[in-house]
């Protein structure tokens, strides 16, 4: 179909320049994804068994398992986990995305992002807040409880609030706005999040629910400063989707980390992972710990890098620099500038203020990965090592270049074009 890989690239670029997302629901998991039936759960990364997962994604599923009421102790639920009896799917294999362990079980609420040029769907769990949750390992009885109240009362209110609105939430209008506020969408989401809570409150205000909940759902998201990192986590994956049904290219559609092993994909290899051992993020840390607690790198959030934000604009929001202990202004910029190197063009949807009005980092081209060397800045939180124990930090670090050359050599067996 196509002549030239820079062709099928361009036709790629131009399905996500030409995206339109939009937030139309919070659903149950299971209610959109058929494989959630039994004792399933969904996990971050390419595909990985519970014996590999590092100690975070299987605090994770001890939790998800005692939501669930699978089991009704941690030491059950380890029985049953050792014993092999839950299945495992990655979230990308079901339209899905997670956060760190990314673990999502049947009955935990999702976001529903839809792209409505392509005609396709993405799905996240939402966003916990901070200190003990469930993504970053933690699986006492005050985290079951939260995902509880998110099941039962902010999942159902923000669906009823969704249905109010004409066509959904325009998250194109929404990112836009976000960007020209200082967010980077991976550790800095609190303008997005504020113009979320702006947008849906009057839907809030308006539908159906008993007044209590109505103030426990407004005043959760008035707390919850990261809460639209998992709307743009489904809006990533949805737009990015839309983009490798051309399947000629080298643009990369996806990249993620289970703790193992990250993982890639580019849009001419459909969805067959390139992955190679994650690195451990470099960054600062909360009080009473350090580098030695840091996990290995975990979460399908690099989705936001694949589509361009994250470390890709930290020009964007440069006081996340010092957040995650790279640095101020210059090293923001350096950062972004270096990105450039290897993507194919800029998303002039989303342009960034502090770059002189440049749009976005557009098309990380597999190619200029293995040319320059140069490798993806992640922003990312850091999980401690342990189970149950939580979020000790946050810092950037580097996909692995082996990634960017697998997927190349690949591509060279399988495609003519030059």
């Amino acid at each position: 179909m196509y002549k030239t890989i820079d062709e099928a690239n361009k036709a790629v670029l131009s399905k996500i320049i030409g995206s339109a997302p939009f937030l139309v629901d919070v659903v149950p998991a299971k209610t959109v994804i058929d494989e959630l039936n039994g004792k399933v759960l969904l996990h971050a990364g390419p595909p990985i068994k519970y014996e590999e997962m590092t100690g975070p994604m299987q605090g994770s599923c001890v939790g998800a398992i005692l939501f669930e009421g699978w089991a009704q102790t941690e030491e059950e639920a380890f029985v049953m986990l050792k014993a092999g009896e839950i299945q495992f799917i990655p979230c990308h294999h079901v339209n899905a995305v997670g956060p760190m362990g990314g673990i999502t079980s049947a009955n935990m609420p999702v976001l529903v992002v839809e792209n409505r040029s392509e005609g396709n769907r993405a799905y996240c769990t939402m966003n916990e807040g901070i200190g003990k949750v469930l993504r970053f390992g933690a699986y006492s009885e005050e985290v079951v409880t939260r995902l509880k109240w998110m099941r039962d009362v902010l999942g159902p209110v923000l669906s009823k609030a969704l249905k109010l609105t004409e066509e959904g939430l325009n998250l194109n209008v929404m990112i836009a706005k976000a960007v020209t506020m200082g967010d980077e969408f991976h550790q800095r989401n609190i303008a997005a999040s504020l113009i979320f809570l702006k947008e849906v409150s009057p839907f809030i205000l308006q539908a159906d629910v008993d007044e209590k909940k109505r103030l426990e759902v407004i005043q959760f998201l008035a707390n919850t400063d990261q809460f639209f990192l998992n709307v743009a986590m489904a809006t990533c994956k949805a737009i990015l989707d839309g983009a490798r049904t051309i399947q000629e290219g080298t643009v990369v559609t996806a990249m993620t980390r289970n703790g193992k092993e990250f993982g890639i994909r580019i849009s001419g290899m459909g969805d067959e992972w390139f992955t190679a051992p994650v690195n451990t993020p470099q960054g600062l840390f909360f009080t009473g710990y350090s580098q030695e607690d840091a996990n290995p790198d975990i979460g399908d959030s690099a989705i936001t890098e694949a589509f361009g934000v994250g470390g890709m604009a930290m020009i964007a929001a440069p006081g996340v620099t010092r957040f995650v202990g790279a640095g101020g202004f210059d090293s923001a910029l350096n950062t972004s500038n270096e990105m450039m190197e290897i993507c194919i063009d800029q998303n002039s949807n989303f342009t960034v203020p502090t770059w002189d009005f440049q749009g976005i980092c557009l098309g990380i081209d597999a190619r200029k990965v293995v040319e320059t060397s140069i490798t993806p800045v992640i922003n990312t939180g850091i999980a401690h090592k342990k189970a149950g124990v939580g979020q000790v930090g946050a810092g950037t670090v580097r996909a692995p270049l082996a990634c960017f050359e697998k997927a190349i050599e690949a591509y060279a067996k399988k495609h003519v074009l030059i």
